[in-house]
Order: structure tokens, then C-alpha cells, then sequence
């Protein structure tokens, strides 16, 4: 199945305790690119999340984001640092003894001071998070790839229906050919009574030139090759998935054959033809630069 390398897939699911959403994006690149935002805490996730997409995907730029929250609210706990609380007891007791003071110390006081609680993140086991992270992955990427092979159909459906026109055009030039050997004997003819007058004119001497005219402007080759490049894309596109640089290859060939073709020809026809053929072939080009 062909893939286009634009596609968007989204999960959310609640597991484990956990909201986790989702979300892979990617556009065209000519490799595997990837880039992740997961929350600060969850750094540790974005490598084996880009090992888990590039199993399955070869090619693109790829976005993934993350976001994970626990729903029992138990990200975070409350811990006291003992030590800072009884430094302060001890520090306040000796203020209060040195300038003979009457004043309880109270526990709202010692509270309020700096570094007395810290806010720390709750124990958790990266693999259990992995393990569930994972199947939201899972979720998400098949969307994606759904998406993709969608558009990849779509997009193969046109390629082969723009190559079925460049072998018409190749028809046409194949058709047309013989006619401009044709009418270069005859130009060739009427010059040479032109300047001869009525003096005998050398036939032999006339099919030889025809004959070296007509090797010079041969095509033959040319269009042979195009219509097996065709027969090769047709082929390529029934095959395998990550299909876009063996695509990307044959229209250079492509191009290479009509560019031949166009500095052969000396019809205006055929050049008309070569011109309305080079531009066919740059479109499959354009859709080739989308494929996987």
C-alpha cells in the first residue's frame, strides 16, 4: 500500500490512573525526522517513542506530543525537610532567650518560613508509565497511518492516470516522427530543384541525406524507454509501502527521456508535444516528493 507522508493521528485514554492524550503529525521530508514535547517529568519517554514510530514509519517529519497527567491528583507530595524546621526551632529559641522575650513559637510560624516543605514528585515506575504511554501510542499511530494510506491511494490513483497521459503523448510523438523525416525529404528535395534547376538531382545522394537526417532525429530509443519507465512505476506503486525514492528516481529518467526527445526534434509539433509531456511528468514529480 502506497502512504502519503502527510498524515495526523490523536488518542486519549484514561489508563492506569493516568489521562494520557496523543497527538502525531508529520509533513514531507526526505528522511525520518523527529522531533517530541512531553511534560518536563516525562522526558525520559521521547527516545523510546521515537523508536517506537520509526518501526513503523520511514519517512517525514514527524511531531509528536504528549501529555500525561495522573488523575488521582498524586503527581506530587508534600514532604518537610525536618532539618531546616528544627535549624529554625533552634535559631528561634535562642533569639527569644537572648533578648528575653515572651513569645510562644507557634507551628504556623515555623511553617511559613522558607525551605520548611518542598514539593516533590511522587514515586512512579518508568516502565509502567512506558507500558501505558504505549497503548495510547499504539491508538494514535494507527490513526495516523490510516490517514496516510488514504491519502497515498488517492495520491496513486493520480500518478498512474498522469503516466497513462505521458504514454499518450509518447504515442503521439511515435506517430509523428516518420512525418518529420517525410517532410525534411521533401524540403530537401525542393531545395535542391530550387538550385539545381534542371539539372538531374542525385536520388542516391538525397536518401542518404534523409537517412543521416533521420538517425540524427531518431526517438525511437526514447520512447521505448518511457514506456518501460512506465511499466516500472505501475509496477512499483503495486508493490511495497516506502516506495517515494525509487519513485523519486524513475522521474528523473523520466525527465532525462523527455529532455532527449525535446533536443532531437526540430518539429514544432513534437516540441509542442515534448513541452505538453514535460509538464505531466513534472506533476507526477510533485505528488512522487509526497509519497513515503
Amino acid at each position: 500500500m502506497v502512504r502519503s507522508m502527510t498524515g495526523y493521528g490523536r488518542s486519549q485514554q484514561q489508563l492506569g490512573g493516568y489521562d494520557i492524550l496523543l497527538e502525531i503529525r508529520s509533513v514531507n521530508h526526505r528522511y525520518f525526522e523527529f522531533s517530541c514535547k512531553t511534560p518536563r517529568m516525562y522526558g525520559y519517554l521521547e527516545d523510546r517513542l521515537k523508536a517506537f514510530v520509526q518501526e513503523r514509519v520511514s519517512r517525514g517529519k514527524i511531531q509528536v506530543n504528549l501529555y500525561l497527567q495522573r488523575l488521582d491528583g498524586g503527581d506530587e507530595v508534600i514532604a518537610v525537610n525536618r532539618a531546616v524546621a528544627q535549624g529554625y526551632l533552634q535559631a528561634l529559641r535562642e533569639v527569644r532567650a537572648e533578648l528575653d522575650v515572651d513569645d510562644d513559637i507557634a507551628l504556623s510560624d515555623i511553617a511559613r518560613l522558607p525551605d520548611v516543605f518542598a514539593v516533590r514528585r511522587a514515586q512512579e515506575d518508568p516502565e509502567a508509565v512506558w507500558s501505558l504511554v504505549a497503548q495510547v501510542a499504539e491508538a494514535a499511530v494507527d490513526e495516523f497511518l490510516a490517514m496516510r494510506a488514504a491519502e497515498g491511494e488517492r495520491m496513486k490513483a493520480d500518478i498512474l492516470a498522469r503516466a497513462q497521459v505521458v504514454l499518450g503523448y509518447v504515442a503521439k510523438i511515435e506517430a509523428a516522427a516518420p512525418q518529420t523525416v517525410s517532410a525534411y525529404r521533401d524540403r530537401l528535395y525542393a531545395k535542391l530543384q530550387e538550385l539545381l534547376g534542371d539539372r538531374q538531382i542525385d536520388e542516391g545522394r538525397l536518401l542518404t541525406e534523409a537517412a543521416l537526417f533521420a538517425d540524427k532525429v531518431a526517438t525511437d530509443e526514447e520512447t521505448v524507454r518511457l514506456r518501460s519507465h512506465v511499466a516500472s512505476l505501475e509496477e512499483i506503486l503495486a508493490g511495497g509501502e516506502a516506495v517515494g525514492r525509487k519513485l523519486d528516481f524513475l522521474v528523473q529518467e523520466f525527465n532525462r527521456e523527455a529532455n532527449t526527445i525535446g533536443s532531437k526534434c526540430s518539429d514544432v509539433a513534437i516540441s509542442k508535444l515534448v513541452v505538453e509531456m514535460k509538464s505531466e511528468i513534472e506533476k507526477v514529480r510533485e505528488q512522487v516528493q509526497n509519497i513515503e
